[in-house]
C-alpha cells in the first residue's frame, strides 16, 4: 500500500507539471498557426521532442516483447534498421520540407503536399488517410500505457485507460503545439534517465563476456541469438528482418507528427543541430529494446508478450526504483500520443474545415472567422478522436504492436514516395496523376498483401514486408506516369 501511495504522488506530481505547461503553452497560442506548429522553438527542445514523438510504448514497452520472443533478429529489425532508415531520411528530407513548407505556408503535411502538387484533392486525400489510420497507433500507445499503469497505480485496465486517455486529451486541448513541445522536452529528459538505468539494469549479465550471454539465450531456444529466425514468421530472412525495416524506417518520417518538427524551430540555423540532438536521443531510446533479451533471461517462461517490461520492471527493480521507472514509460507513451494527436486535429481543422471542403461549405465566413472556428473545431476533434481510441483499446487484437504497424504502415505506404520525391526535386516538375497515383497505389498493395495473408490464409506477416512491396509499387507507378507526364508536357511546349 506504501508503494502504491508513493507512485500515485509520483504520477500526480508529474500531471501537475504537464499541466502548468500545457498552460504555458496556452498563452502562447494566439491562433490556429501557434496551435499547429509553433514556429519560434530552440533546436534542443524539438530535438528532445522529435526523438521522444518518436520513441513511445512501442520502443519502450511493446517492441522489447518482440525481441524477448524472437532474439536478434527482433533487435536488428526494430532498434537498428528502422532507425538507420528514420536518421537517413530526416537529414535528407528536413531542410527541403522546411524551405518550401515556409514558402508556401503550409502548417500540415497534406497542406504541404497540396501545395508541391497542386492537388487539393491529394492535400484532402493525405488528410482522411491520416485521420483514419493513426488511430490504430494512438491504440497501440493507450494500451502499453494502460499496462504500465495497471501495475504501477493498481487501477484496473479500463479505468487505466480513461485515465490515460483523460490526461493526455486534456493537455493537448488546452496547449497545442507548445504544450506537446513543452511536455516532451520533460518527458523526453525522464526518457533518457530511464533509458539509461533500463540498458544498465541487465549489464551483470555481460559479466562473463558477449559470449557466455549467447550461450545463455541460446540455452533457451537456439534462434534468439541467430540474425534471422527461421521459427518466427516475422523475422525469418533478411528481406524481412533487415531490408523491409529499413524501407518503413525511410517512411516512418512522413507521418504528421514528424517531418513538421522541421517548422517548430526559430530559424534555419537550427536545423543542423536540432538535426544532432534528435539523432542522439533516438539511438539512446534504441538502445532499450535490449531489456527484451534481460526480460528472456530473467523470466524465460514468461507467455505475455506485450506485457514483458512490465513485468521485467518488477523483477529486476526495487518496487521504489520501479515505480520511477513506471512513471518515466508512462511519460514515453504520453509523448507520442500527444504529437500523433496535436497532428491530427491540425490537420482535420486545417485541410478539412479550412480546405477545399471548408471553403464550400462554409463559405459565407471570411478568412478570420473560420481560422477562429477551426482552432475550436481542432478541439473536438480531439475529444472524438480520444473517444474512438477508448472504445478500440478497451478490447484491441491480440498483439497490438503488428495491429499498429499494420495501420500506420499503410499511410508510409501511401506518403514516402510522393513526399520524398516532392522534397528531393522540389524545384522540378513532378506529374500530379503521378502522385495521386502513388499514394493510393502503395497502401492498396500493401493492405491487399497484408489482409489476405493474415485473414484469408491465416497466417502471420511482418507489416514491414507488405507495407515495403506497396512502396516499391508506389515507386514504379510513379516512374512510369512521370515519364508519360513528361512526354506529355514536352509535347504541348512544342506545339506552342
Amino acid at each position: 500500500m506504501e508503494n502504491q501511495t508513493i507512485a500515485w504522488a509520483l504520477f500526480l506530481t508529474y500531471v501537475a507539471l504537464t499541466f502548468v505547461l500545457a498552460v504555458i503553452g496556452m498563452k502562447k497560442t494566439k491562433g490556429f498557426k501557434s496551435f499547429a506548429v509553433g514556429g519560434d522553438m530552440g533546436p534542443i527542445m524539438v530535438g528532445i521532442t522529435l526523438a521522444a514523438s518518436i520513441a513511445s510504448s512501442a520502443t519502450f514497452i511493446i517492441n522489447p516483447g518482440f525481441v524477448f520472443a524472437s532474439g536478434l533478429s527482433a533487435f536488428i529489425h526494430f532498434a537498428i534498421a528502422s532507425p538507420l532508415g528514420f536518421l537517413t531520411a530526416l537529414f535528407v528530407f528536413s531542410k527541403g520540407f522546411r524551405e518550401m513548407g515556409l514558402k508556401t505556408g503550409a502548417l500540415t503535411l497534406p497542406a504541404w503536399i497540396r501545395h508541391r502538387y497542386d492537388s487539393p484533392m491529394l492535400g484532402t486525400y493525405f488528410a482522411i488517410l491520416n485521420l483514419i489510420l493513426s488511430i490504430t497507433f494512438v491504440v497501440l500507445i493507450v494500451k502499453g500505457s494502460a499496462l504500465v499503469m495497471q501495475a504501477t497505480l493498481g487501477l484496473d485496465y479500463f479505468w487505466s485507460l480513461v485515465l490515460i486517455v483523460t490526461v493526455v486529451f486534456s493537455y493537448i486541448i488546452i496547449g497545442g503545439t507548445y504544450a506537446h513541445a513543452y511536455t516532451n522536452t520533460l518527458q523526453g529528459m525522464m526518457m533518457v534517465g530511464i533509458a539509461f538505468l533500463l540498458v544498465g539494469s541487465g549489464l551483470h549479465y555481460f559479466s562473463d563476456g558477449l559470449g557466455v550471454f549467447a550461450l545463455r539465450l541460446e540455452a533457451i531456444d537456439p534462434y534468439l541469438t541467430q540474425a534471422t529466425n527461421a521459427s518466427s514468421p516475422l523475422f525469418s530472412n533478411f528481406w524481412n528482418v533487415f531490408l523491409c525495416s529499413f524501407v518503413v524506417g525511410l517512411g516512418i518520417v512522413c507521418q504528421p507528427h514528424i517531418l513538421l518538427k522541421a517548422l517548430y524551430l526559430r530559424s534555419d540555423k537550427d536545423l543542423k543541430p536540432y538535426l544532432f540532438v534528435g539523432t542522439v536521443v533516438s539511438i539512446i531510446f534504441a538502445a532499450i529494446l535490449i531489456v527484451g533479451f534481460y526480460a528472456r533471461l530473467e523470466m524465460p517462461a514468461l507467455g505475455i508478450q506485450d506485457a514483458v517490461v512490465a513485468k521485467y520492471i518488477q523483477a529486476a527493480f526495487s518496487p521504489l526504483v520501479g515505480i520511477f521507472v513506471s512513471i518515466a514509460l508512462l511519460a514515453a507513451g504520453m509523448s507520442t500520443l500527444d504529437g500523433i494527436l496535436v497532428g491530427a486535429s491540425s490537420i482535420a481543422a486545417n485541410d478539412i474545415f479550412l480546405g477545399p471542403i471548408g471553403k464550400k461549405v462554409f463559405k459565407q465566413w471570411n478568412d478570420k472567422q473560420r481560422e477562429d472556428r477551426a482552432l475550436a473545431a481542432s478541439r473536438w476533434i480531439l475529444i472524438a478522436m480520444g473517444l474512438g481510441a477508448f472504445l478500440l483499446a478497451i478490447n484491441p487484437p491480440k498483439l497490438v504492436g503488428l495491429f499498429a504497424q499494420a495501420g500506420i504502415y499503410g499511410l508510409i505506404a501511401a506518403s514516402i514516395v510522393p513526399f520524398g520525391l516532392g522534397i528531393l526535386f522540389r524545384d522540378r516538375y513532378l506529374s500530379k496523376t503521378a502522385a495521386i497515383t502513388a499514394s493510393l497505389l502503395g497502401p492498396m498493395v500493401h493492405f491487399v498483401i497484408y489482409l489476405y495473408t493474415t485473414q484469408v490464409q491465416g497466417e502471420m506477416i511482418n507489416p514491414a514486408v507488405s507495407a515495403s512491396i506497396g512502396i516499391a509499387c508506389a515507386l514504379v507507378g510513379f516512374a512510369v506516369l512521370q515519364v508519360y507526364g513528361l512526354k506529355q508536357l514536352k509535347a504541348a511546349e512544342a506545339s506552342i
